[in-house]
């Protein structure tokens, strides 16, 4: 008994003595002198808090001139369309194009989604117009979204994402990136907005509660919700607008792409005289004859729009369509994913197991990667000339696309990268070449910081920027 107290006396003691002593820090620099000193004065100066990994390599002898917990797995959040991109690159033929058809069997349609990201409402409607110049009557309209899978959202993505823009609905037969664009002005004072849709139908509804004033007392922000979480298209435009202000755009995501892309099909052949009697969702049987296809520009084009507008539906798309293309089945995220490591593995020479990649776009919250992975991507599409022809002219530069606000003075044309934005999260890799033309490729992590993400970024353009004036 006596030894089993004086145990008990040696580990509070143990407790006391190891409670003093500083937690052992788990960040392992390396790297040159000066950027050791120089990065760590701009990390201190900065003041900020967060988890951080960094690594800069040259590209022209593969030397690591600076690397911070480098080999720690982090949310990459759209850093992960690196990956989407370059996969698509390397799996997917450049002029690829999609494919939006309308077959006719008897007296029906069958509107046949090919996975376009891009196509526009005025594109949908050119095809409702030369299908009322060929045809006096039709039945019913059947939706077809067979290219693939049903499951509209990626795995880790939250439950509460709600109507923005950027957690749209996923589905091979997809229209104006699957949202409606509200465009609003100020009333008269004390009435509600004004305000237009595009399209205009009506397949959502809309409750306008908002209000026209002249006086910022009492005021209650302007905000366009639609109620998800019970999966309807009911839209609330609430809050307040000055009568001064001029007039703004909003974008929100609607309930089931494929029956709104149906749907605005349907009103867009009722304005040019056809009716359609019903509209089912079904998958083509392959006896019909093709009445009209709108074909959509080459897939370059669709990657330069995904790197540069970090668009989120392009990336999920892009992925179901690399597992059909795989597996000559119905894409999904699976065989999508499946697919992309493969590649990944085979020719980047990564180890997959090291990693965790849940959708395309780096919505999922289930993402993680690490700097060094970054590394190994891009050091291997720099390498890679039929990889590094494209990617250099679809990512985003100084000045330009998601770096729209960053880095625009006089490096900018020098730095080229792929920016990555969640709640508590800010990434960004790519390359930079320095004054003396020297390539460099780098990975900046940043996670688990609390409030705006603008201080983040700006100690990663401060980072950036020693490395463009070496």
């Amino acid at each position: 008994m006596i030894r089993l107290k004086q145990f008990y006396i040696n580990i509070f003691i143990l407790f006391l003595i190891t409670g003093c002593v500083s937690t052992p820090k788990m960040y392992k620099v390396s790297g040159s002198n000066f950027l050791q000193s120089a990065f760590q004065k701009v990390i201190d100066d900065s003041g900020l808090s967060t988890n951080l990994g960094i690594k800069i390599v040259s590209l022209k002898n593969n030397n690591t001139l600076y690397e911070l917990n480098a080999n720690s797995l982090f949310n990459p959040a759209s850093n992960t369309k690196l990956y989407t991109c370059i996969s698509a690159l390397a799996l997917l033929d450049i002029g690829y194009t999609f494919t939006t058809s309308i077959f006719q069997e008897n007296n029906n349609l069958y509107l046949v989604g090919g996975g376009d990201p891009d196509l526009t409402l005025n594109s949908l409607d050119s095809l409702a117009r030369v299908i009322s110049e060929k045809l006096n009557k039709i039945d019913t309209l059947f939706l077809d979204e067979s290219l693939m899978d049903t499951q509209r959202f990626g795995e880790g993505w939250m439950w509460d994402e709600g109507p923005w823009k950027y957690a749209a609905q996923i589905s091979a037969l997809s229209v104006n990136d699957n949202c409606i664009d509200f465009y609003i002005r100020p009333a008269t004072l004390g009435s509600p907005v004004n305000y237009t849709t595009n399209p205009k139908t009506e397949y959502i509804m809309i409750n306008n509660q908002s209000l026209t004033v002249n006086d910022t007392t009492g005021f209650i922000d302007f905000k366009i919700d639609r109620n998800w979480a019970n999966s309807t298209n009911d839209f609330t435009i609430s809050g307040m607008v000055m009568d001064t202000s001029a007039a703004d755009t909003f974008s929100r995501n609607i309930d089931d792409p494929t029956a709104f892309t149906g749907f605005v099909f349907k009103e867009m052949l009722s304005n040019h005289g056809r009716e359609i009697n019903n509209i089912f969702k079904r998958e083509y049987s392959g006896n019909g004859r093709l009445l009209v296809s709108h074909t959509s520009k080459p897939l370059i084009v669709t990657l330069n729009n995904l790197m540069k507008e970090s668009d989120n539906l392009t990336a999920e798309l892009l992925v179901k369509l690399i597992g059909h293309e795989a597996t000559d089945t119905t894409g999904t995220w699976q065989n999508g994913l499946t697919a992309i490591k493969t590649f990944l593995h085979n020719e980047v020479d990564l180890d997959t197991t090291t990693f965790y990649m849940s959708d395309g776009s780096g919505v999922s919250r289930y993402n993680y990667s690490s700097p060094e992975h970054f590394i190994q991507l891009l050091s291997w599409a720099f390498n890679t000339n039929q990889i590094w022809d494209n990617l250099i002219s679809i990512l985003s530069s100084g000045g330009v696309g998601t770096l729209k606000n960053r880095m625009n003075g006089k490096n900018g044309n020098r730095i080229i990268a792929k920016t990555g934005s969640l709640s508590g999260v800010s990434c960004l890799s790519g390359y930079v070449f320095t004054k003396s033309g020297e390539p460099l490729v780098f990975s900046i992590l940043m996670n688990g910081f609390i409030g705006k993400t603008k201080p983040y970024r700006n100690l990663q353009d401060k980072i950036i920027t020693i490395l463009a004036e070496l």
